[in-house]
């Protein structure tokens, strides 16, 4: 395998290998993102996968060479924790980034590639019943209808704007508000698949909502009633396609985790092998376009595993790793480590 592996952690920075997971280095010194940083996101640019850019705890990090080298954004939300970037696949110029706990949950967009930033609305909460201050852990540009955008708080609801960030309204309440709508202000993850029908996914903590009308209207389904499990942490679109991933946990951090691949929009699911036992709930699942069947599946507490058959089945990679937070994959190359100390 060509590229590069990337690993975010809670500590230790981004991680990376580019000798298909065989050696492991940490970010240099010197850099707008320490080595030891806390980064709760990944994303790859569409259209240049060697430009990566990770939400950390010092605002936006962006590194032009796979993750090797990494420079700071200046951001209106400096020195804030940055938990979500959704970057717009029909305009990679437009960007979606939500930060939070500990720094305060906001949405901020930029539609020059991040040279200038406007906040959000809505103004939410400083702090919560749920996770004591929100963060907004899931944004996504709805690639079909090219105008609307989507974020999630944890815990703040589902939120939606149809005007590219504009304006917003909130989506979710209670079963007596919307008994059709997505009932749990505890919001993970949310997708878009192209159908037909174009297939909303939001996963909550203990539900999947899923809704085929444009968000009018959603199904939920029990994860504990179904599964056996009940901490739904995240789903993933498989690059090009409406097949979807799956994770779910028994909790957070969890000891032991179920994945899961659907290839009917969500209609049935089929679990994925895994050659071990992971040792917590998957957080993270990293894909590109560039190799639609490659799967990287990272747990709360630092298993990393790899699929090469579209994420039915999973072999645990040997090197583990501090707090996984989220995890990439870019057909780039990042440069070979020899010139730099670790």
């Amino acid at each position: 395998m060509q590229g590069t592996i990337l690993v975010a952690t809670a500590g230790q920075g981004v991680l990376r290998s580019s000798d298909d997971g065989s050696s492991w280095y940490r970010i240099p010194l010197e850099q707008g993102l320490e080595f030891d940083a806390v980064v709760r996101v990944l994303a790859v640019h569409p259209t240049r996968p060697e430009t990566v850019f990770a939400g950390a705890d010092v605002g936006l990090g962006r590194s032009d060479d796979a993750g090797t080298h990494w420079t700071r954004v200046d951001t209106p939300f400096n020195d804030r924790q940055v938990w979500s970037i959704a970057i717009d696949p029909n305009d990679p110029d437009s960007m979606i980034v939500g930060t939070g706990a500990p720094s305060r949950a906001a949405v901020y967009r930029t539609a020059d590639g991040g040279q200038t930033w406007d906040e959000l609305p809505p103004i939410l909460p400083e702090r919560c019943a749920g996770v004591s201050k929100p963060r907004i852990l899931t944004a996504v540009y709805d690639h079909v209808d090219t105008k609307s955008v989507w974020f999630g708080v944890e815990e703040g609801g589902l939120w939606r704007s149809r005007d590219r960030g504009d304006t917003w309204e909130r989506t979710d309440g209670t079963p007596r508000a919307l008994p059709h709508g997505v009932t749990n202000s505890d919001v993970h993850c949310m997708l878009v698949l192209d159908g037909p029908p174009k297939t909303l996914v939001c996963a909550v903590v203990n539900a999947l909502f899923v809704s085929q009308d444009d968000g009018a209207t959603w199904t939920r389904t029990d994860t504990r009633a179904t599964w056996g499990i009940y901490y739904t942490r995240l789903v993933a679109r498989l690059p090009g396609s409406n097949a979807v991933l799956l994770g779910i946990g028994d909790g957070t951090p969890g000891t032991k985790t179920r994945i899961f691949r659907s290839d009917d929009l969500t209609a049935t699911w089929d679990e994925a092998t895994l050659d071990v036992p992971a040792n917590s709930t998957v957080w993270a699942f990293g894909t590109h376009s560039a190799d639609p069947e490659l799967v990287f599946a990272g747990t709360k507490y630092g298993h990393l595993f790899r699929s090469v058959d579209g994420g039915r089945s999973f072999t645990k990679e040997w090197r583990e790793f501090p707090e996984i937070t989220d995890v990439a994959w870019t057909p780039a190359v990042a440069p070979a480590p020899s010139a730099f100390h670790h």
